[in-house]
């Protein structure tokens, strides 16, 4: 393809590094499970709700007044249903890089099963999502391979499982099974005809696990890890799970004092280091204020200095299923 948006074309060459990624990243991670796996729903015994913005590569060049560096605001809420042993949850993220721009929406479902000292969550997810493309700027304006104010929508699903206990937790999920395919118009000058470009949204899998290490009666530290896999091509391919280059990995610790500030470090694999940094406040800390830091370590020349992340969250009470107390009185008591 001979035209193309100069941002779109290095940032598709760095975001995720070789692993073309097709999703957002967040470095707080570690406090955000419904951003990555269906079965974290409702999981805690207690309700969350989360919002987040992300400035990736800030400041990353402009270019005919694009702005290329990837932003993404994310929303998710988690409710456990007690009744019937399982949880709900929401995901909703809105992603831009370059012309490209993505809605997602997904609704999970958590089954809760007790296993050993905590419990293990088994997930399914059903996903829509839009993805629209702006005006590029093209080399050659007649290039009929360029799309031009194109959009397609899509539906899919995603599944995981999730385990947790007081002190450990471990989750592993994939979403895009159905790799669904997006299909963008171009729209020449001249009266060279349009044809359709595809969009295959790629299997993406994650695996995540964190254990809390008691260091004080105050202190609790927090390793965690994140695995991420882009999966290209059918299920039946020979090579779909083989290639090195389509794995990438993260992880870090995190202290935390009295359970209302913590501070910690991350290191993203040829790609960075992070600090994070974050206060809970009201009553029983159920909200939290939450920041991440990051340092582009790894060829800056293509990508940029810094990203940026804030968080908000609240933690709701834990709910209780309601039962009326028996009656007693002495008339049945012989």
């Amino acid at each position: 393809m001979k035209g193309t948006l100069l941002a779109t074309l290095l940032l598709s060459a760095t975001v995720g590094s070789a692993l073309a990624q097709q999703q957002p990243q967040f470095t707080q991670y570690s406090l955000n499970g419904m951003s990555l796996n269906p079965a974290y729903a409702g999981i805690k015994g207690y309700g969350e709700i989360n919002v987040l913005g992300r400035y990736q590569y800030y400041n990353y060049g402009t270019f005919g007044g694009a702005n290329g560096s990837p932003r993404t605001g994310l929303f998710t809420a988690s409710l456990p249903i007690l009744a019937i042993s399982g949880g709900v949850g929401v995901s909703v993220y809105y992603d831009q890089v370059g012309q490209s721009k993505m809605t997602n929406a997904a609704l999970s479902y958590s089954q809760h099963i007790k296993l050993g000292e905590g419990k293990l969550g088994i997930g399914i997810q059903g996903t829509y999502t839009y993805l629209g493309k702006g005006t590029y700027i093209a080399i050659d304006p007649d290039d009929i391979n360029v799309p031009k104010d194109a959009s397609d929508s899509k539906f899919d699903a995603g599944a995981g499982v999730w385990y947790e206990t007081p002190k450990f937790y471990a989750g592993l999920s994939v979403n895009n099974l159905f790799r669904s395919g997006y299909t963008f118009k171009s729209e020449a000058t001249s009266s060279t005809t349009s044809v359709a470009n595809k969009y295959i949204a790629e299997n993406h899998a994650y695996f995540t696990a964190g254990y809390n290490i008691e260091a004080s009666s105050s202190v609790t530290v927090t390793p965690n890890i994140l695995a991420k896999a882009v999966l290209p091509g059918k299920y039946s391919d020979s090579n779909k799970f083989g290639n090195s280059n389509n794995y990438s990995f993260e992880g870090g610790v995190r202290a935390t004092l009295d359970d209302k500030y913590w501070i910690g470090a991350n290191y993203r694999h040829q790609e960075s280091v992070s600090g994070l940094l974050g206060v809970s406040f009201a009553k029983d800390n159920a909200l939290r204020l939450g920041g991440a830091f990051d340092i582009i370590t790894i060829n800056q020349a293509a990508r940029a200095f810094s990203s940026y992340e804030i968080m908000l969250s609240y933690r709701l009470p834990k709910p209780s299923l309601f039962t009326h107390p028996a009656v007693r009185t002495p008339r049945y008591s012989f």
